[in-house]
């Protein structure tokens, strides 16, 4: 096997999928060490609730304002990395790679994408049952190509040893982009634009959605309330980069 890579790497010369770095030809990665460790954590203290950031940490705060005054659907929701959106302009950062991927047709990017997921995830697998992509329009899935969230989900389920189910939940509606909206637009915009077309297949399940990026949380949590009211048992979320 190392040698067909070499063989491989010797025709197509492997370079950082971030920052085009060059790679020796026993290399079997897709990133860079040093665009890894550009990767940005979550500020703490979290959320234990919906994962963002918490105000405080003084006394026995453990959810955000929001969550304490409108609990999601969701049962809880994590993420691996910060998305800073004004580091989409330096082509070697995550949220630059993320658009690359969504925007830039390049289906070859979620193996990269893969690698920032870590050593291990903040998961607990003996609590989950299946694991979900968030869906696209097949309008949008016939312009990509792909489902970026449904690459990603694959790579989850791998790792977590749980089946993948992408036909739980569709998108019935096309919805307009939720780029530049506030959240109570964001909740408007994507209201009754799911469906769980096969219920027996969730009924008392706990499921894991996964997408690639989370802003507000309005898409996950109608993606949510469609899997509970379906008959889900419970819904975490978990996306690689959270916008804060």
């Amino acid at each position: 096997m190392a040698a067909f890579i070499q063989i491989l790497n010797f025709i197509y010369p492997p370079r950082c999928a971030a920052c085009g770095a060059d790679f020796g030809l026993d290399a079997n990665v897709r990133v860079c060490a040093s665009c890894l460790a550009k990767v940005e954590p979550l500020p703490a203290p979290l959320c234990e609730v919906c994962g963002g950031p918490m105000e405080s940490a003084a006394g026995n705060e453990r959810r955000c304002a929001r969550c304490a005054a409108t609990p999601p659907s969701f049962r809880r929701a994590r993420s691996i990395a910060r998305y800073r959106p004004s580091a989409e302009d330096d082509p070697a950062s995550l949220p630059a790679l993320i658009r690359r991927h969504k925007y830039g047709l390049d289906q070859a990017v979620g193996r990269a994408l893969a690698e920032y997921l870590g050593p291990s995830l903040p998961l607990d697998r003996g609590d989950l049952d299946m694991v979900v992509p968030v869906p696209l329009h097949r309008r949008r899935l016939w312009w990509r190509g792909f489902n970026q969230a449904a690459l990603l989900a694959c790579e989850v389920a791998r790792r977590l040893h749980l089946p993948i189910e992408t036909g739980v939940l569709t998108r019935v509606r096309a919805t307009n982009p939720q780029t530049y909206r506030h959240h109570d637009d964001r909740l408007r915009n994507v209201r009754r634009a799911f469906d769980a077309p096969k219920p027996l297949r969730i009924a008392g399940k706990r499921i894991l959605l996964v997408d690639d990026v989370m802003t507000t949380g309005a898409t996950v949590e109608e993606c949510a309330r469609t899997l509970l009211d379906a008959g889900a048992q419970a819904v975490d979320v978990f996306t690689l980069a959270r916008v804060l």
